[in-house]
């Protein structure tokens, strides 16, 4: 199990990154219209000025259940040992656990 500050500045990073995403989309086209570099440059100033959490790369995606950063499955949002486990307790309908 993560620890509950690491999952709780992700969740932080979250909403600021929702806050923020019109702002940072509507800036990074203006970029792209303007065409005098002087006045990219003053957009781009505005874009760095949001906080630093505000970005997209900066979310992490973490198991639904533990909270484990590494190994995790988009389509189910589970790690890969919670994953093998409920395919193996029959849980997930469909998923079949792999033998050989």
């Amino acid at each position: 199990m993560a620890r509950k500050s690491l999952i709780q500045r992700e969740k932080k990073r979250q909403r600021l990154e929702q806050k923020y995403h019109l702002i940072r989309r509507s800036s990074k086209k203006e970029i792209k219209k303007v065409p005098s570099l002087s006045d990219k440059w003053e957009i781009h100033g505005k874009l760095q000025s949001s906080p630093r959490n505000s970005a997209p790369t900066r979310l992490h995606r973490r198991c639904f259940s533990t909270g484990r950063p590494r190994a995790n499955y988009r389509d189910f949002g589970l790690s890969g040992h919670i994953l093998r486990e409920m395919v193996h307790a029959c849980l997930l309908p469909g998923a079949t656990r792999s033998s050989w």
